[in-house]
C-alpha cells in the first residue's frame, strides 16, 4: 500500500494538471510540481514514522510527479516533427528511467552507509534540481490564437478510438511494469537467500541488480523510440510486449536456479519491460487530436497509472494465496513467486492483442 500510494497521488492530480496544459503554459506546471515533489520527498525522509504518515507523504510525492512526467512529455512532443518524435520521446523517457536507475544505485549505497532516511533525502533533491533547470533553460511556449480556437470538448477526446486503443496498450504495459518494480527486489532477495547469501548482502545486491535492470530499460526506451521511427510504432510495441510478457510468465519460477542464469534473465527482463513505454507515448501524441492533446495524455495517465497502482496489490494478494502463512518464518524468505509474476504477464499480453487490432484498422 505504501508503494501504491505514490501512484494514487499521481492519479488524483494527473487529470487536472495534464489537462491544464491545453490552457496554460506547460513550463510553469512543470516548475511548480518539480519543487513540490522534491519537498514532499524531503518531508518523507525525516517525518515518516509509520504506515499512515508514509502513505500520506508518498501520496504528496505522487501529486508532484503528476505535474512533471506527462507535461514534460508534451513539451518534448511539441518540439519535434513526427519523423523524429519517437527518438526524442525515447530519449526523454530513457532519461526518466536512467534517473530511476541511478536513484536505486544511490539508495543501495546510502542505505548501507547511513540508513534509508538519508537515502530518501538525497534522492529527493533530484526533482528540485529539475525545477531549477526548467526555470532557467526551458523557453516559454505561448499558445497561439489558432491553437486556442482548435480546442475540442472532452467528449470528442473520448470518441477518438485509435488513441483509446493505444492507451489500452499503455495500461497493459503499466500493469506489468509497476507490478514488477514493486516486487523485483524482494524476489531477487529471495533468490539470493536461496543461494545462501546473508540477508544484508542479499538486500544490497538485489538493489544493485534492480538498478541495473532499470538502467537497461533506459537504453531500451531510447532504442525503441528510434526503431519505431523506422519500423512503425505498433510493430515495435508488439515485439517488446511479447518478449516482456513471456519473461513475466517464466521468471517467477526461477528461484532456486543458479544466480548466473537469473542475473542475465533479469537484465533482459528490465530491457524489454520498459522498451515499449516511449513508443506508446509517442503513438498517443500522434493519434490525439491537436486541440485535445493535454486531455488525451491525462486519460493515458489516468488509465495507465490506475493499472500501475493495482498491480503491486494484486501481485501481493496472489503471493499470499500461493504461499503458506508461515513460509517467511520457516524459510526466511517467500518461496513461491511463479503465479504472482504470471498475473503480470497475462495482463501484459492483452496489450499486443489491442495493438494488433489497431494496426489492422
Amino acid at each position: 500500500w505504501i508503494f501504491s500510494s505514490y501512484q494514487i497521488g499521481y492519479i488524483l492530480a494527473v487529470v487536472l494538471l495534464t489537462s491544464l496544459t491545453d490552457y496554460i503554459n506547460t513550463k510553469y506546471i512543470y516548475l511548480v510540481t518539480s519543487l513540490w515533489a522534491g519537498l514532499a520527498g524531503i518531508l518523507f525522509s525525516w517525518w515518516s514514522e509509520g504506515f499512515y504518515s508514509a502513505i500520506i507523504l508518498r501520496t504528496l510525492m505522487g501529486i508532484g510527479f503528476a505535474g512533471t512526467y506527462m507535461p514534460g512529455l508534451r513539451m518534448v512532443s511539441e518540439r519535434f516533427p513526427t519523423r523524429e518524435r519517437g527518438k526524442a520521446i525515447g530519449i526523454y523517457v530513457g532519461a526518466f528511467t536512467l534517473g530511476a536507475a541511478i536513484s536505486l544505485f544511490i539508495t543501495g549505497i546510502l542505505h548501507s552507509l547511513w540508513g534509508w532516511r538519508w537515502a530518501f533525502f538525497i534522492t529527493s533533491l533530484g526533482p528540485i534540481v529539475g525545477g531549477i533547470i526548467a526555470l532557467f533553460k526551458l523557453g516559454d511556449v505561448v499558445k497561439t490564437k489558432a491553437e486556442e480556437d482548435a480546442r475540442i470538448p472532452l467528449r470528442e477526446v473520448l470518441k477518438n478510438r485509435p488513441a483509446l486503443m493505444m492507451i489500452g496498450g499503455y495500461a497493459a504495459h503499466m500493469w506489468e511494469l509497476f507490478g514488477m518494480r514493486g516486487w523485483i527486489v524482494a524476489f531477487l532477495t529471495a533468490c539470493l537467500l536461496t543461494a545462501e547469501y546473508d540477508m544484508g548482502k542479499a538486500v544490497s545486491f538485489s538493489a544493485v541488480i534492480a538498478g541495473a535492470m532499470t538502467l537497461a530499460g533506459a537504453l531500451s526506451n531510447t532504442l525503441g523510440g528510434a526503431l519505431s521511427d523506422r519500423f512503425g510504432r505498433t510493430n515495435t510495441i508488439v515485439i517488446m510486449m511479447l518478449g516482456s510478457g513471456l519473461l513475466s510468465l517464466l521468471i517467477g519460477w526461477t528461484r532456486g536456479f543458479p544466480i548466473a542464469l537469473i542475473l542475465p534473465l533479469s537484465l533482459l527482463y528490465g530491457f524489454l519491460v520498459v522498451g515499449d513505454s516511449s513508443v506508446i507515448s509517442t503513438g498517443v501524441t500522434e493519434l490525439a487530436q491537436p486541440g485535445g492533446l493535454g486531455r488525451t495524455l491525462a486519460l493515458q495517465s489516468l488509465l495507465g497509472w490506475g493499472a500501475a497502482s493495482l498491480s503491486p496489490i494484486a501481485f501481493g494478494y496472489i503471493l499470499d494465496l500461493t504461499n503458506s502463512a508461515n513460509a517467511l518464518s520457516q524459510f526466511g524468505y517467500v518461496p513461491n513467486w511463479g503465479w504472482a509474476f504470471m498475473i503480470l504477464g497475462i495482463g501484459e499480453l492483452i496489450g499486443p492483442l489491442i495493438l494488433w487490432r489497431l494496426k489492422k484498422n
